[in-house]
């Protein structure tokens, strides 16, 4: 584990719905966290309309109670990982599943007008003032409806949250450093850990996926910054069964082994999209180019 103190250096990753903190980029934020740096999510929806995936949880009293469970288990996670974290408040789109795709359901979160959607979220970057910001590529990660919207907010706030012009009531603008998407789900590492198991003479959870999966050098080249964080795979972990209703703890996600995990790809991944500091990738550190800050006052947060 890491001794570096960073004290003073600020970071946001912006998810769709709890549990994304978990499964996407967790063990980057336990490694920083370890390092003194204050760690803030912002979570857009409320997961309301998520399915109960875990089978020990699939009973009629989760399903009714299902926003209040899924507070109670974000609640757990983000005290695993040390960080901070607020809800935007917006419901859950749901998953639209048929052919043709059924509409989304009124008033969710990827039906809002983007400029109105950003507003909460501005006004947490400009609160929380964040040296760095993490979301989705223009993609989701994949495409949910939910998670296409957290890109475009997450984008259009990153920009106007340093524009003194746009909606100066949320607050004194702050313009953040950099600004990258998340690709824990890349392809190359995959692949990577897919061969390994089968070299060990385990079964890989990922080959038919794989079979369906082709390259595509314009996406698999895209990473820019690769965090080394195997130290921190069982935090990750334990912050993933934390969301009890998503998480099968039988399931694929717990199916690699550790070591074999920290041997072959022992990172998480990331795109540097927007860089107001000199940088040059390939990075190993989400913070490369920004230095330690000077001690600045006390910083506000919104309340989760």
């Amino acid at each position: 584990m890491s001794s570096t103190s960073r004290a003073g250096l600020r970071l946001m990753h912006v998810h769709a719905h709890p549990d994304d903190e978990s499964s996407k980029g967790a063990a980057t934020t336990a490694k920083y966290v370890a390092e003194g740096v204050d760690v803030h999510v912002a979570t857009c929806t409320g997961g309301e309309r998520g399915s109960v995936l875990n089978p020990q949880m699939d009973r009629p009293e989760v399903w009714e109670n299902i926003t209040d469970i899924r507070r109670s288990e974000m609640e757990a996670a983000r005290d695993i990982l040390g960080i901070k974290q607020d809800w935007l408040g917006f419901i859950d789109s749901g998953w639209p599943d048929g052919d043709p795709k059924p509409p989304l359901p009124e008033g969710c979160f990827a039906l809002q007008p983007v400029e109105e959607a950003a507003l909460p979220l501005v006004k947490l970057i400009r609160s929380f003032r964040p040296h760095v910001v993490t979301t989705y590529d223009e993609n989701g990660g994949y495409p949910h409806p939910d998670h296409i919207m957290c890109h475009k907010i997450s984008v259009f706030a990153f920009e106007k949250a340093a524009d003194a012009h746009f909606a100066p009531e949320l607050g004194a603008p702050w313009q953040a450093s950099k600004l990258y998407y998340q690709h824990g789900f890349n392809r190359p590492r995959t692949l990577a850990i897919n061969d390994a198991l089968i070299a060990a003479g385990l079964e890989s959870p990922y080959a038919e996926r794989l079979e369906k999966w082709k390259p595509d050098p314009k996406h698999d080249d895209r990473v820019t910054t690769q965090v080394e964080c195997g130290d921190y795979f069982e935090v990750r972990d334990r912050a993933l069964l934390a969301h009890a209703t998503q998480i099968d703890p039988d399931g694929h996600w717990f199916a690699i082994p550790l070591d074999l995990q920290r041997k072959v790809w022992p990172t998480e991944d990331f795109e540097l999209v927007v860089s107001h500091v000199e940088t040059t990738t390939p990075e190993d550190d989400l913070f490369a180019g920004i230095p330690l800050p000077v001690e600045e006052g006390p910083v506000e947060r919104m309340q989760a």
